[in-house]
């Protein structure tokens, strides 16, 4: 495969782009490459400069549910620039987006539109701490909310893909403010939050982590997050920015039966457009400004682009049988998966929840962070070499999720298999 003006371009963006590129896991440096620019795409297909096409199992980190370019959310978009495109006021297509969120999320009686999902966990944060009054918010280890100062320590993602253990420029007085305990520990859980010392404000969590791989919730774990939560008068926040309507119309929360105190979201409600978003009961909402003293604004927020394009795509989720349709795709391909796992005697995990899955190249059950590390990262970046030489596009890290979507069809999932069959048998003789 011919990938040189890629290579080129690489080369030009390093002089003007830290890293050549705007988000350190697209450099690709954990799969030992260098990344493939990307000029357009269609369906669940994208293309590179170079002309090579590519099945696409990252959907741009996952907001292309429906895939890409579709065409009601392009005529949407489209005629809504027809009349600008940023006004910094309201506008009506902002009451219509949040009145579809308000109807679909079981949590959210009020939201306030940002422009990306750290801008909403941020603010939700923030809104935690303004309206309990405490300090200290509790994230679990892996996951990741955005690259505010608070959730930098012991993140998820890219942070675990570059190795860093957080970040330079991060004041210790910040994180002295977040505890990070581990994923799915109901005795530390339990634990840390009768701590009356600690001043605990909230607990964000991934309902299912998606930035150390697809991790699952066990058994009970959130509902018994949510009892204690609502005992100690600490607020609960789920980052629904990945499962907000991914797992089902109304998130994780409607998926596991938990209603959280607020709730974040971000890459589907804007259809493919920058966007986030946070919301929660009303008592809590009313503490933002303007009514309420907790401040947060954004010049771009409500942009009428991204709310076109989010009115279009929830219009398209909500018909009937979506979803069903969606996971269970998701739940035969995995299947498959697996039996090619075993045939191939290269141990494999595989976690799916819904739509999302990831495949950890270890032998030991992935149920944390600390289990997610034993995974075999220089394997992974050998299998996604080998897989992106076929026309497979994954995540360029082992501890990223690969998303299916409802534009891939039969044929495509059929060929990513005999990919992945034939990628491990040269594993094997590794």
């Amino acid at each position: 495969m011919n990938t040189s003006i890629s290579a080129r371009m690489f080369q030009q963006a390093r002089k003007v782009i830290p890293g050549g590129v705007n988000s350190p896991v697209r450099a690709c440096r954990s799969v030992g490459c260098d990344p493939v620019f990307i000029e357009r795409a269609q369906g669940a297909t994208v293309y590179d400069v170079d002309g090579n096409e590519y099945i696409d199992f990252v959907c741009s980190w996952g907001p292309m549910i429906l895939g890409h370019a579709h065409p009601e959310i392009l005529a949407a978009i489209g005629e809504t620039m027809q009349h600008g495109t940023s006004f910094g006021a309201p506008t009506p297509k902002e009451i219509e987006l949040a009145s579809m969120v308000v109807d679909a999320l079981p949590s959210v009686e009020k939201v306030r539109f940002v422009s990306s999902g750290t801008e909403a966990t941020m603010s939700a944060v923030r809104l935690a701490r303004g309206y309990t009054g405490k300090k200290v918010i509790v994230k679990f280890d892996g996951c990741y909310h955005g690259h505010a100062d608070s959730f930098l320590v012991k993140a998820g993602s890219g942070v675990i893909t570059l190795g860093i253990p957080g970040s330079p420029g991060v004041p210790d007085e910040i994180v002295k403010n977040t505890v990070s305990i581990p994923y799915n520990n109901e005795e530390i859980l339990e634990k840390t939050l009768r701590d009356a010392s600690l001043d605990i404000a909230c607990v964000i969590v991934e309902p299912v982590a998606g930035n150390m791989g697809c991790v699952a919730p066990a058994p009970g774990f959130l509902q018994k997050l949510r009892a204690l939560t609502a005992e100690l008068g600490i607020l609960l926040i789920f980052d629904e920015v990945i499962t907000g309507f991914r797992l089902a119309y109304g998130g994780a929360q409607e998926y596991f039966g938990v209603v959280p105190d607020l709730t974040c979201l971000g890459k589907i409600i804007g259809g493919g457009l920058p966007v986030g978003a946070y919301g929660g009961r009303a008592d809590i909402m009313d503490q933002v400004a303007p009514d309420g003293p907790v401040y947060q604004a954004g010049t771009l927020s409500g942009n009428p682009l991204a709310m076109a394009a989010g009115i279009a795509t929830l219009k398209l989720l909500k018909k009937e049988g979506f979803y069903k349709q969606l996971n269970d795709k998701a739940a035969r391909f995995a299947d498959r998966l697996r039996e090619i796992s075993d045939q191939t005697n290269i141990p494999v995990q595989l976690n799916r929840v819904g739509s999302l899955m990831t495949g950890f190249f270890t032998t030991e059950k992935v149920i944390d962070f600390e289990s997610a590390m034993t995974a075999d990262a220089d394997r992974y970046g050998q299998h996604y070499r080998q897989m992106l030489s076929q026309g497979i596009y994954l995540a360029p890290s082992q501890f990223e999720v690969a998303f299916i979507s409802a534009a891939q069809t039969e044929k495509q999932l059929e060929k990513a298999l005999e990919m992945t069959e034939w990628s491990f048998k040269k594993l094997e003789k590794n």
